[in-house]
């Protein structure tokens, strides 16, 4: 019972990958054969930082991709192995390349040095400015570049998500429509940076989840839309145009919190909300349900789960 607590063990059989002795965040969620299990753990016995022979190389780099570039003068030295550590750790969120001798020359004019290059053609490149020897400080700046504070909600990484036990604050948008995006993203980190590990802000691609749309009575023509899915009920904030007024995100997440956006469904607005002399009206009415909740781990594909506090 203590090693399921400490290591977050729900359901049977799971199975938990460990590097350098720290868990990692993904577990194995493949088929359960010897095939696919030995497939798994060969890929993650591959290298994970691409050495280039050639600076053009990161120059067409997949700028679709988070990308950490480390210019050493030697592989064999400390700066690269904390470096190489670091990517062991957070290769499936990130592209590492290296570089080293006469090749980065050119990049050293001040000695080793990583930098990052975030998604988009014209994304500034970020420079790490700590120690290349500090395992604790690379891990930290790269985990910040890597795992974006807005992620992709996918039929893939949907288990992942949900299984880690938080309401999801969701923008389903069209998939080109990027421009809804960088504003959503650019509010959330505005607005409710205080509130991450308490829900998590995703995007979704609006052809590919048409039906938790449906559930909030929307179709792909309505997108951009935002929706919180509690895993019980799912709220959809009103008007998206109002993105930007400040603290009207923020209100709305506070406003699950409080259970205030459950209680308006079921009753209508607060006593607090209604202007003076108007009546008050219990309005009988449920919110849809959770779409997402149907993406948590299956009881057909494992053999036992169990609720966190019975174990």
């Amino acid at each position: 019972a203590d090693i399921a607590q400490r290591y977050r063990i729900s359901k049977y059989p799971t199975l938990k990958l460990f590097r350098n002795g720290m868990m990692m965040k993904r577990e194995y969620r493949g088929q359960r054969s010897v095939t696919a299990i030995a497939d798994y753990i060969r890929q993650q016995k591959s290298n994970p930082v691409r050495e280039v022979q050639d600076l053009e190389e990161i120059n067409t780099a997949d700028r679709s991709r988070r990308n950490i570039i480390g210019y050493f003068e030697q592989k064999d030295s400390d700066n690269y192995r904390t470096f190489e550590r670091v990517a062991n750790i957070l290769h499936d969120d990130c592209v590492f390349l290296s570089a080293f001798g006469a090749i980065s020359k050119a990049e050293r004019f001040s000695g080793d040095n990583i930098i990052y290059k975030p998604p988009g053609e014209n994304a500034p490149d970020m420079v790490y400015l700590g120690s290349l020897t500090n395992f604790d400080l690379i891990y930290a700046w790269t985990q910040d570049k890597c795992v974006p504070l807005v992620r992709e909600i996918t039929f893939e990484n949907g288990e992942e998500l949900t299984e880690e036990g938080l309401p999801f604050l969701i923008l389903f948008h069209m998939k080109d429509d990027l421009e809804s995006l960088e504003k959503f993203q650019q509010e959330v980190a505005r607005q409710l940076i205080s509130e991450k590990g308490t829900i998590n802000f995703l995007h979704a691609d609006c052809d590919k989840f048409r039906h938790p749309l449906l559930h909030i009575q929307k179709t792909p023509a309505d997108c951009p839309v935002i929706a919180i899915d509690s895993f019980r009920h799912m709220y959809v904030f009103p008007d998206f145009s109002d993105l930007s007024v400040p603290g009207k995100l923020k209100q709305f997440v506070l406003d699950l919190h409080s259970g205030k956006l459950h209680r308006e469904f079921h009753h209508g607005p607060d006593p607090t909300d209604v202007a003076p002399g108007q009546p008050i009206q219990d309005l009988a009415s449920s919110p849809p349900e959770s779409s997402f909740q149907k993406l948590a781990p299956s009881e057909h594909r494992y053999t036992l789960l169990r609720e966190k506090d019975e174990l």
